[in-house]
Order: C-alpha cells, then sequence, then structure tokens
C-alpha cells in the first residue's frame, strides 16, 4: 500500500512513471532511516537522563510521537512521501530515546528481587504493539488503501496514556540522589517504588558521573560496556528479523495460501508475546544468563536444522512442514532470551554514575546492528538462498561461547554486588 502510494504520488508530481527501481529507493528509505533515527535516539539517551531525568526525559519524549504521527498520517493526505520519511526519522528518534530511557527507569525503581520481571515488560511491551500493528494491518482492518494512513498515525495513543499516568510514577530515586543530591527525596522516591517494602541501605550521596574517556580507560568500566555490546549485538545478529522475513515464505511453500500465511504470522507474533511473558516468569527463577544461554542454542540448533529443510524442501517435501516449526521454535527461544534480557541487563552492570553513558552507547550500537541487518540482508539473501541461515548459525555459537565465559549472573545482585565482581577480575 505505501508502495503504491509512492508510485501515485510521484506520478501526479512528475507525470512520468517512476519505475520499479525509483519506488524501491523510496521506500527503502521510508524502512531505513527509521533505524537512523533509532541511533540518534540512543546516542542521546545518556544527555535527556542526565538533564531531564528518566521520567522527565519519558515524558518529553513524546513530543517526537506527536510530530511524526501527524507527518505519517497526513502524508497521503498531502500528496507527500517526504512527510513519510521525516516522520519515520522522527519516530525512530523516539524508539532509540525510550529503548533506553525505559529499561533504565524499571531497573532503578524495581525491587532487587523483581527487576528482571520488571525489566522483561518493556520487551513485553514491543511484543504486544507489534502485534497489535500486525492486525491492525489487515486488509479486514485498516490496511486498505484508504484507511492505511490512520495505522501510523494512531502512534499517538499509547503516548496519551503515557502522558495520562507517568507523572503519577515516582522520578528514579538514583537519578535524585545522583544528579541531584537530594538524599531525603530519593529515600522517598525509593519507598514509593518499592511499594511499601522494606527500604534498603540508605544511599549515599556520590555525585560522581562518568565520562566517556573514563568508560574507556577504566578496565573495570570497560569490561561491562563491552559485555553489554555484544549482548545487545547477540540479539540483533541472532537472525530474528530474517526468520520473520521469511516466515511468509516458509509458510507459503508449505502449501498455505497467502491468506493463510499471513494469519500463521500473526499466529507467530501471538507466540512470541506469550513466550516473552513466560520469561518474564523464569527470569527470576533461572537467572538472565541461564535463559539468554538457553535461548542462544536453541537459535542456534533452530538455524542448522532449518537450512536443511528449506535446502532439501524440493525433493522431500514434508521438510516444508518442519520448516514452519522451526521458524516458531526460533520464535520461542528468541523471546526466552535474547529478545528481552540485553535491554536490561545493561542497566543492572553498571553503577549509577556510569549508568546513562553505558545504556546510550549498547542502545546505539543496537540500533547500528538493526540498521546493518535491514541493509545487508536481502544481498546476502540473494547470493546464499537457502543457506542464508548458516551465516546466523556461526553467529550464534560465537555469541554463546562469549556468554557462557563472560557474562555474570546478575539475579538477586545488588549494583554494589555486580560492580565489585569485575573490580575483582580485573586484580585478579
Amino acid at each position: 500500500l505505501v508502495m503504491d502510494f509512492i508510485n501515485t504520488t510521484y506520478f501526479e508530481r512528475f507525470d512520468e512513471e517512476p519505475g520499479k527501481q525509483t519506488v524501491t529507493i523510496i521506500f527503502s528509505m521510508i524502512v531505513s532511516i527509521f533505524c537512523i533515527g533509532g541511533m540518534v535516539g540512543a546516542l542521546g539517551t545518556a544527555y535527556a537522563a542526565e538533564k531531564f531525568g528518566r521520567k522527565g526525559g519519558l515524558l518529553l519524549n513524546n513530543i517526537f510521537v506527536f510530530i511524526a504521527a501527524g507527518l505519517m498520517g497526513f502524508s497521503k493526505m498531502a500528496r507527500s512521501y517526504e512527510m513519510m520519511i521525516m516522520g519515520r526519522f522522527f519516530i525512530g528518534l523516539n524508539s532509540g530515546l525510550n529503548a533506553g530511557l525505559a529499561p533504565m527507569y524499571l531497573t532503578e525503581v524495581s525491587p532487587i528481587h523483581l527487576r528482571g520481571a520488571v525489566g522483561t515488560i518493556y520487551q513485553l511491551v514491543i511484543t504486544i504493539s507489534i502485534l497489535v500493528s500486525q492486525v491492525l494491518g489487515l486488509p479486514q482492518a485498516l490496511g486498505t488503501e484508504e484507511h492505511w494512513p490512520y495505522v501510523f498515525g494512531m502512534t499517538v495513543i499509547p503516548s496519551i496514556f503515557m502522558l495520562a499516568s507517568m507523572p503519577l510514577c515516582p522520578e528514579s530515586p538514583r537519578y535524585i540522589l545522583i544528579y541531584q543530591g537530594k538524599e531525603v527525596a530519593a529515600q522517598k522516591a525509593e519507598l514509593i517504588a518499592l511499594a511499601n517494602k522494606p527500604a534498603p541501605t540508605p544511599f549515599k550521596c556520590n555525585p560522581s558521573i562518568v565520562t566517556l574517556q573514563e568508560m574507556w580507560n577504566n578496565p573495570v568500566l570497560r569490561t561491562p560496556l563491552f559485555i553489554s555490546l555484544v549482548v545487545m549485538l547477540s540479539q540483533q545478529l541472532s537472525g530474528i528479523n530474517v526468520a520473520i522475513f521469511f516466515s511468509t515464505k516458509i509458510f507459503e511453500s508449505a502449501g498455505l495460501s497467502k491468506e493463510t500465511s499471513l494469519y500463521a504470522t500473526l499466529g507467530m507474533g501471538s507466540i512470541n508475546v506469550l513466550m516473552t511473558v513466560v520469561s518474564l516468569v523464569l527470569v527470576e527463577r533461572a537467572g538472565r544468563r541461564t535463559l539468554h544461554l538457553i535461548g542462544l542454542a536453541g537459535m542456534g540448533i533452530i538455524t542448522l536444522i532449518l537450512t536443511i529443510c528449506m535446502a532439501l524442501k524440493t525433493s522431500i517435501p514434508w521438510l516444508s512442514y518442519m520448516s514452519i516449526v522451526c521458524v516458531i521454535g526460533f520464535v520461542v527461544m528468541f523471546a526466552i532470551g535474547p529478545g528481552s534480557i540485553p535491554w536490561f541487563l545493561v542497566s543492572e552492570l553498571f553503577g549509577q554514575g556510569a549508568r546513562a553513558i553505558a545504556t546510550s552507547i549498547a542502545v546505539a550500537v543496537n540500533w547500528s546492528a538493526n540498521f546493518v541487518v535491514g541493509l545487508g540482508f536481502l544481498p546476502l539473501a540473494n547470493i546464499l538462498g537457502d543457506y542464508t541461515f548458516l551465516i546466523f548459525t556461526v553467529l550464534l555459537a560465537i555469541f554463546w561461547i562469549f556468554t557462557y565465559k563472560k557474562v555474570p549472573e546478575t539475579k538477586n545482585k545488588t549494583v554494589e554486588e555486580i560492580t565489585s565482581l569485575f573490580r575483582q577480575r580485573v586484580y585478579e
């Protein structure tokens, strides 16, 4: 529908057919600029978190949503695909900031024994949002030539809900202490955040804010930063976007009609939501490291089986059905570990002074990897064909080994305990 809109708009503007290549280039710009906006937003996380606070930054971030919704929602009426491109940039900017600020805020207001479960809520909301957008995009809903702009305009609805509810939430007590030095207010915010649970050891004001240079030069900080970056890369380079891209093709190759394949993809999105809920429950029992290892191992094995199924499906037809099982299993394994854990693990690995800048760097790397996968996937798929997933098999094996050897378990550990663990590693 968007490509049809580009084609029609171009013809009306220049009185000539744009050609397939021109439409593809403009559409690619609409898709890819979202990741560019995400990278810019991620890099601004540290500034927003320190200048406005975690809560204040999240509230102000809604400005970009209203700008984006206006540009994208009225782009068809204005006959301007440039508005769509700019709107996608602003919604990417919002998403990049949210990806840094939201997990940081959730980690800082959570009691230790619920920190992982609360942190997983961010990924749960993402999976629910994806599923809702898929449903709204159905031809039976708003996925029509007349109504598709409403899907883009409806992005303001979650922002309105946040603007109504977020002011009722406490500011991060850690931010109040570190950046404002208000110890009494920090204690009060901590008690509110813990929902009448016993307060932890009183904070001691230590307003030392880590710089980028110190982050790199100090081995106690550099080690968890490197771990954070690799864990973020393990999420985006796991092949999840490729699996979702291939899913409709795999379903159709198994004999499903296009309409049925579309509903099967919706079913896969529902499973993603369900398994993220399961991860939310398990993360405080099994631990972050364990779930991440299980997820990476499961995905690695499944990509290998999926490659075999796709390569031999012509000679052995029933393997097409096995491919469907593999894609669903891949999504399940992703949701268990790599889907949610990287978002909040970064905040757990750093003390207050370094958390904002570390999160900013890690989330920027995540968005950059997302951009690289989006840019390089189709050329690789054209070259490798059915063997595309073998690249991810190798990457997943590397990430599993790294996680096993380097990533510590943070379950039920305070920030001080985790920091001392890295300090001990450096001086051993």
